[in-house]
């Protein structure tokens, strides 16, 4: 399959082009940074400078292309305004582009953020959406936008937070979340399984305007978390501001629908595996 992937520099991203090229797939970039951009990626994917702001930079990287997994975004540190041009409106602009160049399949890597604060409710992809933060605003405004568009074989993945494969995030949201509740959970999902959800996506027969949460077995409380990477427990100093990632989500449609097992089904098989 011919796939272009965006945020391939980027944390989920990046690690998604080993797993499609590992499979036999050939992927396509597009960047903003040609220099960066190879010396992450190597000669892992073709790269195709563009940006999902400037709408005629788009349709020379979704030339040919099966599928689109979307996985830019701006996230940590962006404005209301800056999640917005980049989440829903560069997101309105790619789809732009592939329904003109009839691109097969369109898959959007979203968020669970978007449930907003469910008080650590086991949440279905059928539940209201009530997000609190410009980043899962921005990302549910690109979704109503994607699945009200038509003839684009559109799927929405809602991810959980990601770990593992050699990523640190763990560890860089320590600082953040040291004031949230210990006993807090959050859903997960380890990087390889991921990229699993988002290649049975691309291989399904037919998903038009389908949305499925990715997540692991189990969501771990925030002490387990810390303790995984040798920290200790939050102080809970600031439990309320942490109700808002509080996120257990319900997984079960995407292992009905597709058949996904998790490879790490929870944060401990990872931990003993020493895949994080």
């Amino acid at each position: 399959m011919n796939i272009l992937v965006t945020g391939a520099t980027g944390k989920v991203g990046s690690r998604l082009v080993r797993h499609l090229t590992e499979r036999g797939d050939r992927v396509r970039a597009l960047v903003r940074d040609r220099a960066r951009a190879t010396s992450m990626l190597g000669s892992a994917a073709e790269l195709v400078k563009g940006d999902l702001l400037d709408p005629s930079s788009l349709a020379a990287a979704v030339r040919g292309v099966d599928a689109v997994v979307h996985a830019a975004a701006f996230f940590r540190g962006a404005t209301p305004e800056q999640a917005h041009a980049v989440n829903d409106l560069g997101t309105q602009h790619l789809a732009a582009a592939a329904r003109a160049a009839s691109v097969r399949r369109f898959v959007f890597t979203s968020t669970g953020l978007v449930y907003g604060n469910r008080r650590g409710q086991l949440t279905d992809e059928d539940a209201p959406c009530h997000p609190v933060d410009a980043y899962p605003v921005s990302k549910l405004a690109a979704e109503r936008f994607l699945l009200s568009v038509e003839g684009l074989d559109v799927c929405v993945l809602r991810l959980p937070f990601v770990y593992g494969d050699g990523d640190p995030h763990i560890e860089e949201v320590v600082p953040f979340m040291r004031v949230f509740a210990p006993t807090q959970r959050m859903s997960l999902g380890h990087h390889a399984d991921v990229a699993q959800a988002i290649a049975r996506v691309l291989d399904a027969p037919a998903l038009q305007h389908r949305i499925y949460n990715v997540t692991d077995d189990e969501a771990p409380t925030l002490a387990e978390l810390f303790a995984s990477v040798g920290e200790p427990p939050p102080d809970g100093t600031s439990a309320d501001r942490g109700r808002a990632f509080e996120l257990v989500l319900d997984g079960r449609r995407l292992r009905e629908d597709l058949g996904f097992q998790p490879r790490f089904p929870r944060l401990a098989d990872a931990v003993a595996a020493k895949a994080l």
